[in-house]
């Protein structure tokens, strides 16, 4: 899922942010611009998508990881953040990850371009804010590129799952059966059908509520405006 968009941000200052908070999310800015360079050196060299996923994975695998120190430091709503978080590392590690035949889909493009992006430009977004120096630029990419990467990323990450299904329901891949001494069972195959289900809420909800903050950071300044 894509990012939350939390206008108080905007309010922060060199003093209300923490260095340690500035250096972490500079950090992750400079990470997400090699992993974006790394694609387009693959994509110039090769000129095919096929390979791509292989190239990058150790790399796109620590940075995604890594973002649950971040959950905490970046700010916005820690539940909205921790969805996004856990539902990218469930992607990474548990299917492009554990089932190699559907690295070189198209899809897995989709959203990997999608989260990169989003991810350049959030980090942007928040390290410039903390500095006290936002341009409008950044401020205004944030609050509209996530109009089309979140459904684009959305759609990457589902046909994925999609691809994946035939994989799982041949090999029974992470499904415990029964009987066993625990007389517990678990098919995966059903729980990645349910995972995709619940894309038809949870989509939605996050987001409208990315489209009520942008009217509350671009129009609602506007409004201040007018009311002087």
């Amino acid at each position: 899922f894509g990012s939350s968009h939390d206008p108080r941000v905007l309010g922060s200052s060199p003093a209300s942010g923490s260095l340690e908070a500035c250096f972490s999310l500079s950090h992750s800015l400079c990470l997400w611009l090699v992993l974006a360079i790394a694609m387009v050196r693959f994509y110039m060299e090769k000129g095919t998508h096929k390979g791509l996923y292989k190239s990058i994975q150790k790399t796109l695998k620590f940075f995604q990881t890594f973002a649950l120190l971040e959950v905490r430091i970046v700010p916005t709503s820690v539940i909205v953040a921790g969805v996004q978080v856990s539902s990218r590392i469930f992607m990474v590690w548990l299917i492009t990850h554990s089932i190699k035949p559907i690295q070189n889909e198209e899809s897995v493009v989709l959203f990997l371009v999608a989260w990169t992006v989003t991810e350049i430009t959030r980090y942007s977004f928040y390290t410039f804010s903390l500095l006290d120096h936002l341009p409008y630029f950044i401020k205004w990419a944030r609050y509209n590129f996530f109009i089309i990467l979140y459904p684009v990323g959305v759609v990457g990450e589902l046909l994925t799952i999609y691809a994946a299904l035939p994989y799982v329901k041949k090999t029974g891949m992470f499904s415990i059966r029964l009987p066993n001494k625990y007389n517990v069972s678990f098919d995966y195959y059903y729980f990645l059908l349910i995972t995709m289900a619940s894309y038809i809420p949870l989509f939605p909800q996050l987001y409208f509520h990315m489209l009520r903050q942008r009217r509350k950071v671009l129009h609602g300044e506007v409004m201040v405006e007018k009311d002087d």
